[in-house]
């Protein structure tokens, strides 16, 4: 079975950036101890876009759903204060080709 990736597309106002990654900093390490997860990457747009990419990948679509529905609906509510994001968009893909550096000689 192949791993799934979730990418959350956030629509981040400049304004609201340093709010949004300080929020995410405040949970780091949450999501990792869940079952099934495999990574994670908060992207900041460089430049020609306002949206953050958060980028998961999971062993399964039922690994994901359990998070969803269990840790990250939890870590979500009582947040206090306005949403950062003005809008979120998530986009799910299958991993159906990686690859990884090759092991140097003498590294």
């Amino acid at each position: 079975m192949p791993s799934v990736v979730k990418i959350n597309v956030l629509t981040v106002p400049k304004e609201q950036r340093e709010v949004l990654e300080q929020r995410f900093s405040s949970r780091a390490g949450l999501v990792e101890s869940q079952d099934g997860f495999e990574w994670f990457e908060l992207l900041r747009p460089v430049e020609g876009t306002d949206q953050y990419l958060v980028y998961t990948r999971w062993r399964s679509e039922e690994d994901f759903q359990r998070w969803m529905n269990g840790e990250m609906r939890q870590a979500h509510q009582g947040g206090g204060g306005r949403p950062a994001a003005s809008g979120a968009t998530l986009w799910s893909f299958e991993v159906v080709q990686q690859a990884a550096p090759k092991a140097r000689d003498g590294a």
